[in-house]
């Protein structure tokens, strides 16, 4: 009996890096018009366990595929919908640019996020994101459980700053400058201890991250020198550690352009897979953050 279910297009991208198995991957699953329900989104985002699956909707029969330039995005790690994704959405531009050859040099995603902007740039892509400044968050602060989570996260490495964007819910720990990008790379946060510390729901991710010097090893295989490194953590979406985070750098640009008061920026997530950040700030608060990527994974799901 021939099996009955419907049939979608599914790839997997690995984005901020030009290496395939190393950035970070991000499943795409093309809708179509015919859209699925909530609880099924949700369900395909399990099964994908990436930390996160991104669903391209096309809004009407004139906006296809490999024609269209404007599109519905959402965005599901395997427990929630989250608001912004930086990685899947790059990636979801990969595949219209590149799998399905679609001509157009930009489209248009509509998002929880409002309109988001993709466009090429050789043979990186360039998206337009909302910049999302943060605010102090006093170190010795009224709420007992800020404290503990930073514990949980960091341990004893000492924190020069912490901040936090409510756009996001990203709590943001600067170290002190004394640390190596080696300090960054190998401390090992307790995620059931973060969990346990903070359930307010005002804090739903933490990025940690380090200015970038060539005395403190914060270069690339060119020599080039990072202005910052980071790395990113989501328990509380069911992510525990995210290999490169879009959306954490709509906050990081803010932070570091700011202090370094330069608007192009070089960054590096720095995860065990680890991906690499172009990254522009504009005047109408607004951030383009530019990536590589890589196919590594074409097929058809049953649904």
């Amino acid at each position: 009996m021939a099996d009955e279910r419907r049939v979608l297009s599914l790839f997997v991208i690995d984005a901020f890096t030009s290496k395939p198995f190393s950035g970070n991957p991000a499943a795409v699953c093309l809708v179509g018009s015919k859209h699925l329900s909530d609880q099924m989104l949700q369900k395909i985002a399990q099964e994908m366990n990436l930390s996160d699956t991104g669903f391209i909707l096309e809004k009407n029969s004139q906006d296809t595929y490999s024609q269209g330039t404007c599109f519905g995005l959402r965005w599901f790690t395997p427990t929630c919908e989250v608001p912004l994704c930086g990685h899947a959405t790059l990636a979801s531009a990969a595949v219209l640019f590149n799998c399905l050859g679609n001509p157009n040099k930009e489209v248009t995603f509509e998002t929880l996020s409002g309109n988001l902007k993709a466009r090429k740039e050789g043979s990186s892509i360039c998206i337009d994101f909302p910049l999302n400044p943060c605010e102090p968050w006093p170190l010795s602060g009224e709420d007992p459980s800020i404290t503990k989570l930073i514990r949980a996260v960091v341990g004893d490495l000492a924190v020069k700053e912490v901040e936090y964007n409510k756009t996001t819910n990203n709590l943001l720990l600067c170290l002190q400058p004394s640390f190596t990008r080696k300090d960054l790379e190998g401390f090992c946060p307790d995620f059931q201890a973060m969990t346990s510390a903070h359930s307010a729901g005002n804090v739903r991710g933490v990025i940690v991250t380090l200015q970038g010097t060539e005395s403190n090893g914060c270069v690339d295989t060119t020599g080039a020198v990072y202005d910052f490194i980071s790395r990113y953590f989501a328990p509380w979406r069911g992510v525990p550690e995210d290999p490169v985070t879009g959306s954490a750098h709509t906050v990081l640009a803010s932070y570091w352009s700011t202090r370094l008061k330069k608007t192009d920026l070089y960054a590096r997530q720095c995860s065990s897979r680890g991906g690499e950040l172009t990254i522009h700030v504009r005047e109408n608060n607004r951030v383009n953050i530019t990536g590589q990527v890589v196919l590594v994974l074409q097929g058809s799901l049953y649904v």
